[in-house]
């Protein structure tokens, strides 16, 4: 299981580790989670190859049984030997709700490795050096401390530690960022890693096949403050059908998606709103092209770009904003609107969603 906070780069992570096994000749599952429908990282996870279940609607935990039958699943075809799990980025107390549930109830099945968290280096020397986050004006950007709580209580019960991102860290952000969390969570393996690079994965693949450390009698946790921390972030997923206006026969993948996210990016800027993550992707048959934004104080990215001309395609958004939904839906469907007239295309929205987490109620809770 690979956990970590949203936007940490859980999915790139799981997509560099699932082609590390498979080039070694074994066979790969790949298990996604999110509070909504619609998910992006399962798209590109699948537009890569790679056979993916998922569990939507609430995290691993409220949906332990889900979780059972979708790595069920994933037999069908062919038994996986190994299945990597991503859990929703705002979730914690994983040990004690589902990887010792499936220690205890499903062992004969599995072995399970070391829960692993990726460190999110964006929001980590902020929240763990306590350094606020400011644009132009000086106006202030950032998560509540109950949502700064669950980024710490994730690196808390982490039985490894990844320190994600590190070719876009300068030396000392890097040195800095490696002091927190050696001083914050004493006694962890931590492991710098960039899966662009692929810096410190072979040590990783060797770390996620030794016996993890012994599980501790359970986290310490304040269900009230985790479940304040969940709230605070609006939740949005929308699938939109993009086609041509008439007269224009094509247009461009990259260029138009670029437009989007970063009407979006303005939008919330200048609505002082610190994302998640922010996640688009465009798709027309083989032609794929993705764009994020994790944090207030980093550019957006393309993480994909499609090098395309094309008459019509369909757009994923998940954004997970500290929001409200209805907010966070009224910014989008506006950036959407004055998009869609720039680029001269027509939008049919066949599915949006946007919700605030419910209280986290696990099935299970051990120690």
């Amino acid at each position: 299981m690979i956990g970590g906070f949203l936007g940490a780069g859980k999915t790139t992570a799981l997509a560099r580790l699932a082609r590390h096994y498979t080039d070694a000749g074994l066979s790969v599952g790949l298990v996604t989670n999110d509070q909504a429908h619609g998910l992006v990282d399962t798209f590109a996870l699948r537009a890569q190859g790679f056979q993916v279940g998922e569990v939507p609607g609430a995290c691993f935990c409220c949906q332990f049984n889900e979780l059972v039958d979708t790595l069920g699943g994933l037999s069908a075809d062919r038994q996986p030997d190994i299945v990597l799990t991503e859990p929703v980025g705002s979730c914690t107390d994983l040990l004690a709700t589902v990887i010792e549930p499936l220690r205890q109830l499903h062992g004969d099945r599995y072995e399970l490795g070391p829960l692993t968290v990726l460190c999110k280096p964006e929001h980590g020397r902020r929240i763990l050096g306590q350094q606020a986050a400011a644009d132009d004006h000086g106006r202030s950007f950032g998560f509540s401390p109950q949502a700064a709580y669950i980024f710490r209580k994730q690196l808390e019960e982490a039985q490894l530690i990844g320190l994600h991102k590190v070719d876009k860290l300068s030396a000392p952000q890097r040195a800095e960022l490696l002091t927190l969390l050696g001083d914050q969570f004493p006694g962890k393996q931590v492991l710098a890693l960039s899966s662009r690079t692929g810096e410190g994965y072979p040590q990783l693949v060797a770390a996620l096949a030794a016996t993890p450390p012994p599980n501790p009698t359970g986290l310490a946790i304040d269900y009230d403050t985790y479940a304040q921390g969940e709230a605070e972030l609006g939740w949005l997923n929308a699938t939109v059908e993009l086609t041509a206006l008439d007269g224009q026969t094509s247009w461009d993948l990259d260029a138009c998606l670029e437009q989007l996210a970063g009407r979006l990016r303005d939008a919330l800027l200048q609505s002082r709103l610190e994302p998640g993550h922010v996640k688009l992707l465009v798709s027309s048959g083989s032609h794929v092209a993705i764009a994020h934004w994790v944090a207030s104080d980093v550019p957006l990215e393309f993480s994909l770009r499609a090098a395309a001309q094309v008459p019509r395609a369909q757009l994923l958004i998940n954004a997970r904003v500290a929001c409200a939904p209805e907010v966070l839906k009224e910014i989008v469907v506006q950036a959407l609107t004055d998009w869609a007239s720039c680029c001269q295309l027509s939008t049919t929205i066949s599915h949006l969603e946007h919700l605030r987490p419910g209280r986290p109620v696990p099935v299970h809770r051990y120690g």
